[in-house]
């Protein structure tokens, strides 16, 4: 299976629903491996250009309203097909159509306030890590079990 960058976000509302933690660790526990990840507040432009391809649409200024809102947490996660297992892991946009296990379903209260945003394409991936990290900002490191040297004979 290949592996793949995507691009993650944890909204305002997952943040100040103090879900930081739990997501984290279900990436990780999902095999993800965390390569790049900043907290910062999302400015208007920035959040206009990665909702873009929703522009024109009924919900598109609901989105900018509610990024801009406070904080967001930015990362890059790396894995095995992980633009697939990532948005498997965060389940469906509306979390009244997902299930259980799911990201949205299991902490999201309604639309389009689903806490999580994760890049649904290669293309999109790609755009989108490179409009909140540079090259620079993303960090090259085997995990443990991927050393060689800790594996036993």
């Amino acid at each position: 299976m290949p592996i793949e960058r995507t691009f993650v976000m944890i909204k305002p509302e997952g943040i100040q629903r103090c879900h930081v933690g739990e997501i984290l660790e279900r990436i990780e526990r999902k095999g993800m491996k965390l390569i790049a990840i900043k907290m910062l507040k999302c400015p208007l432009e920035l959040t206009e250009k990665l909702y873009e391809v929703h522009k024109g649409k009924e919900f598109y200024q609901r989105l900018i309203d509610l990024l801009i809102l406070g904080p967001v947490i930015a990362m890059v996660v790396e894995g095995e097909e992980a633009i697939a297992a990532t948005r498997k892991l965060i389940g469906s946009t509306d979390p009244k159509e997902g299930r259980p296990g799911e990201i949205r379903f299991d902490y999201c209260q309604e639309m389009p306030a689903n806490i999580i945003h994760a890049a649904d394409s290669r293309q999109r991936a790609e755009f989108e890590i490179n409009l909140f990290f540079t090259e620079r900002e993303l960090v090259e490191y085997r995990k443990i079990d991927e050393d060689w040297l800790f594996r036993k004979s």
